[in-house]
């Protein structure tokens, strides 16, 4: 791969994902690359649409949906030119032509990808948590299939695992980012949960309704468990760098899920991370945790009740 293009990837990484940032300097040169290089599209796709800089708002911060819908079908045109194998101009876009060739990423992945921005743009709503699932599947729970490509990934069941860390990710971001993606008019958690806890899906941001929202928070935190558990059972199945690396996210991703659940209805007073510390000791435990995968286990537990992918 270019050299020039895996600097730009890297650096995008590093100002837009610390923690992912954090997580792929583990991985092996040529895995790093291409894992860096995938969430420089990715990161691309998604600042395009939302009008954003590294995931940040510019400008006004007002997206008018049509002209997001524009963005969004040159996005698509842009990204099935890249997998068809013709030149690119921008960097994000050659940076996937050359990650998909590599490690042989199907066309049908990227566009699952852009499909959940569709959902924010068309102002999908979310009445269930199998609703919820579905676009937290789009929007990372497919990534984490590319990804796991990335590492040389090509077993189904290995996969599912894979989609499964993406979504354990994204119940994770929601219920940090309740708030402030409620104030910006986008409310992923299930409806049904919100009239369960008495607050109405349009007065998600409002203080009032905190005590009860930390409650919502806390049943998305629960429900990211099982995707947390079936992906640590796939670690296995990866090369050791891979494995150390993919731990040490999933240890860095869930501990934010724990603090959140932890501050209770003060977890929206300012955005939950973790500091590098935490993330040196999940460093460490995630090199345990790759290394106990290795030891013969009995067989994995079937992935029950779990979402499942798209085929």
């Amino acid at each position: 791969m270019s050299e020039d293009l895996v600097r730009a990837a890297t650096e995008t990484i590093a100002r837009g994902s610390k923690s992912f940032a954090a997580a792929s300097r583990l991985f092996g040169r040529e895995t790093r690359e291409g894992a860096v290089m995938l969430y420089a599209w990715c990161r691309h796709c998604d600042d395009v649409v939302d009008e954003q800089e590294l995931g940040f708002a510019r400008g006004d911060g007002e997206v008018a949906a049509s002209s997001a819908r524009d963005r969004l079908s040159q996005l698509e045109a842009r990204t099935r030119s890249a997998l068809a194998g013709e030149a690119q101009a921008e960097p994000a876009f050659a940076a996937l032509q050359a990650v998909a060739r590599r490690h042989a990423i199907p066309e049908r992945l990227p566009l699952q990808h852009l499909a959940g921005f569709r959902m924010d743009i068309e102002g999908r709503r979310y009445e269930t948590i199998g609703d919820t699932l579905d676009y937290a599947y789009h929007v990372a729970g497919v990534v984490g299939v590319m990804m796991a490509h990335v590492m040389g990934v090509r077993d189904p069941a290995v996969l599912d695992r894979a989609s499964d860390l993406g979504l354990a990710f994204q119940l994770t971001n929601i219920a940090r980012d309740i708030v402030e993606d409620a104030g910006i008019g986008r409310v992923y958690v299930p409806e049904a949960w919100l009239r369960e806890a008495g607050i109405p899906p349009e007065e998600v941001a409002e203080p009032r309704h905190r005590p009860a929202l930390a409650g919502v928070a806390s049943r998305l935190v629960e429900a990211a468990e099982p995707y947390y558990a079936s992906a640590r059972i796939g670690i296995a199945a990866l090369p050791p760098r891979s494995a150390w690396a993919i731990a040490t996210a999933h240890g860095v991703y869930r501990q934010i899920g724990i603090e959140v659940r932890r501050r209770g209805a003060a977890a929206w007073d300012e955005r939950v991370s973790t500091s590098k510390l935490q993330k040196l000791r999940h460093v460490g435990t995630g090199g345990l945790e790759a290394l106990l995968t290795r030891v013969p286990r009995p067989s994995a537990q079937p992935r029950r009740g779990l979402y499942r992918r798209p085929a």
